[in-house]
């Protein structure tokens, strides 16, 4: 937003058939700006909210009165009938908010709530680390609102997490307020970790620089040196990232390979491998229980 030539890259991207929409904490958006987003083709705005109050907001903004500005964004995207959704960050210091926060979005007129599990990359390493919730607290946070999409109106989506899709299929999941369909428009829904995958995405950095995701920042190429269908057709990080058998540990034996495979940010930032296990699947210690309790249930059925 403080690009004074973004309306005319915006305008450009809808003009070649690009799915338009950008990412924003709404303190410059006023009225007039958000009727200008619908008029070069923006269809949404993803607004970053960080808590359910003023002081959770700001402090993790670190600037006092950012919750109101981007509340005054909020109501002028509203007035203005530019559809937004609202971007959460799960962590420690909003996990006893959950609650509240998907409440905040539906009476906001959000039209989607999208709760990311926090994963250490950038500078989560440096400056949040300690937020990153444990296991069982994402296990809790993900049956919560696995469970809560059955009466909320809003859909609502985790990025990070490959693990929550799974909990919706198990606990058969209906929304009341639209169609079950619609939840497979959820992040990795049936397909599983997206970054670099055929149906998935990469990400582009301001200097050129292509990755798989913003949670794997591993180089790929740059587009000032090689085209993004080269990149996305030779690179042999994406090669490797597409062959679901090449993953370790849990992740390799596990039933759900396929359909979630975890996570490859979180994999490779806390152990130095993207294809290893995700430390930060809850699903893994019960597999392995459950291979334990099949090997015993062999050995007494032999005995």
């Amino acid at each position: 937003m403080c690009r004074e030539d973004l309306l005319d890259i915006l305008k450009y991207a809808f003009s070649k058939g690009i799915r338009t929409t950008i990412g924003s904490n709404a303190t410059l958006i006023d009225e007039g700006t958000a009727k200008k987003l619908l008029e070069v083709g923006v269809m949404a705005v993803a607004i970053s909210v960080d808590g359910a109050d003023a002081e959770t907001h700001d402090s993790f903004r670190g600037q006092s009165g950012a919750f109101e500005q981007t509340f005054k964004g909020i109501n002028a995207c509203r007035t203005a009938r530019l559809p937004f959704q609202f971007n959460m960050v799960i962590r420690k210091d909003t996990l006893p908010q959950l609650e509240d926060m998907l409440r905040l979005a539906v009476d906001s007129g959000a039209n989607a709530a999208e709760f990311f599990d926090l994963v250490a990359s950038g500078r989560a390493k440096e400056e949040c680390k300690d937020q990153v919730l444990s296991l069982d607290e994402r296990k809790r946070a993900m049956e919560w609102l696995a469970q809560s999409q059955e009466d909320c109106p809003i859909i609502i989506r985790v990025p990070g997490c490959p693990m929550y899709p799974l909990l919706l299929q198990e606990k058969q999941i209906q929304p009341r307020h639209f169609p079950a369909e619609m939840l497979r428009r959820v992040p990795y829904y049936g397909r599983g970790c997206a970054a670099g995958m055929p149906m998935g995405y990469v990400m582009i950095q301001s200097n050129g620089e292509v990755n798989p995701c913003m949670l794997l920042q591993v180089e790929l190429g740059n587009i000032r040196e090689q085209s993004i269908r080269s990149i996305w057709e030779s690179s042999p990080v994406l090669a490797k990232l597409r062959q679901r058998e090449l993953l370790k540990g849990e992740c390799a034996e596990c039933t759900y390979r396929g359909t979630c495979s975890g996570c490859r940010g979180r994999a490779y930032e806390e152990t130095g491998d993207m294809m290893a296990a995700d430390p930060g699947c809850w699903l893994a210690p019960q597999l392995v229980e459950k291979a334990k309790s099949n090997i015993k249930g062999l050995n007494l059925s032999k005995r």
